[in-house]
C-alpha cells in the first residue's frame, strides 16, 4: 500500500477552455435562466473546476427583451441603488427599468448570483447580453 499515492491535479493558466455559449431568454424565468449563465461564467460544471481560478466560458444571452418574471414581480420588484450621499437613494421599479434597458436586468441578475470576490468583474466582462436575437459573435457559437 506505500506505492498507492493520490496527486490533485491543479489547473494551470494555460490549460484553461473557454467556450461559448448562447442562451435564449425568449420565454424563460429570469431567476433560472440567470442561474444557468452564472454557472457557466464560473465554470462550476467543468471537470477541471478550480476554486481559486477563473475558468469559466463566455455567454451569450439573446432576446432580453422577452424575459418574464412569475408572480407579481413585475409590478413589485424594484432596483435600488445608493451613491453613498444624503437623500442618494435611487430607485426604478422593474417595468421601468425593462422599458429602458432589457440588459441591464439581465446582467444585475448574474452579477447578484456570481461569488462576490476579485474574479467577479472578469467574469461580467465575459456575459454579453443583447436586447434582441442580433448579435456581433455568431461566429464563435
Amino acid at each position: 500500500m506505500a506505492g498507492l499515492t493520490k496527486t490533485t491535479l491543479t489547473l494551470k493558466e494555460s490549460d484553461i477552455d473557454r467556450k461559448w455559449h448562447l442562451l435564449d431568454a425568449r420565454g424563460k424565468v429570469l431567476g433560472r435562466m440567470v442561474t444557468d449563465a452564472s454557472q457557466m461564467l464560473i465554470g462550476k460544471s467543468k471537470a477541471n473546476f478550480t476554486p481559486h481560478m477563473d475558468n469559466g466560458d463566455y455567454v451569450i444571452v439573446i432576446n432580453a427583451k422577452d424575459v418574464e418574471v412569475t408572480g407579481r414581480k413585475a409590478d413589485q420588484k424594484v432596483y435600488t441603488r445608493y451613491s453613498g450621499y444624503p437623500g442618494g437613494l435611487k430607485e426604478i421599479p422593474y417595468a421601468q427599468l425593462m422599458a429602458k434597458d432589457p440588459t441591464k436586468v439581465i446582467k444585475n441578475a448574474v452579477s447578484g448570483m456570481l461569488p462576490k470576490n476579485k474574479h467577479r468583474k472578469r467574469r461580467m466582462a465575459r456575459l454579453f447580453v443583447f436586447a434582441d436575437d442580433k448579435h456581433p459573435y455568431a461566429d464563435k457559437v
